[in-house]
């Protein structure tokens, strides 16, 4: 896609301006306190709701600190007009943490860097994301390199990375390592058991659970199939 500035009204432009880029559609946003910002984002979609209607949108809120409930009012008053809120960009935890909570991804697709295994594993791990919770049905990570969860990952729940993917504690939902190609990445957990499972484009469904089986286990491309073998975690 060209990139292309989008003003829909010019009154508003200095308050919201969109986008276009390769992701969709990237909102950014003027100096204002953020109600005033919001609503003039709702207005500009609504006037042009034809055109904006099925589009993807890429919001970047800068510094601002959005809780859980304005960042999912952001998401529901968008949706209520046929925009999809995909991505929220911010420099400020408390709004990243927001937006990761409702299953929104928080940055924008990387380029993976071509290097010696060791080169790329060293550069994967300094890109970590570590999450110390359990995500429940519904919710949706995506991270360029490694993620680390201290919890669950529940049925319905999706973690897509770019590196590996260690779970401290039992995976029954969707995980999907090495996302864009990279094969010499693992994915591990206390009592693997996904609903699918997948390392770069190799894909596993778990047989059916049988009782007083889980296991620390690790998963990892091996002469080109997927193999699972017993996890000692330090």
């Amino acid at each position: 896609m060209i990139d292309a500035i989008i003003f829909i009204d010019m009154a508003e432009s200095s308050l919201v301006q969109i986008k276009g880029i390769k992701e969709g559609l990237l909102v950014t946003f003027g100096e204002a306190d953020w109600n005033v910002l919001s609503q003039s984002l709702y207005s500009q979609v609504e006037k042009q709701q034809a055109f904006f209607k099925g589009a993807r949108f890429v919001v970047d809120v800068g510094d601002r600190s959005l809780k859980s409930r304005e960042v999912g009012t952001l998401r529901d008053k968008l949706a209520d007009l046929g925009v999809n809120l995909d991505t929220v960009l911010s420099t400020s935890a408390v709004t990243v943490n927001s937006a990761q909570l409702l299953g929104l991804a928080t940055q924008l697709p990387v380029p993976v860097k071509r290097y010696p295994k060791s080169e790329a594993a060293a550069d994967l791990a300094s890109h970590a994301l570590w999450i110390d919770k359990t995500l429940r049905s519904g919710a949706r990570i995506e991270h360029a390199g490694n993620v680390v969860i201290l919890g669950d990952v529940n049925s319905g729940a999706e973690v897509i990375a770019g590196g590996s993917i260690m779970v401290w504690g039992r995976v029954r939902g969707f995980v999907h390592a090495g996302k864009e190609g990279d094969n010499a990445v693992a994915i591990c957990a206390l009592d693997l058991h996904p609903t699918q499972l997948r390392i770069g484009e190799l894909i596993a469904v778990s047989p059916p659970k049988t009782k007083d089986t889980a296991k620390p286990e690790m998963v990892k491309i091996v002469d080109g199939q997927l193999v699972a073998e017993p996890w000692k975690p330090i």
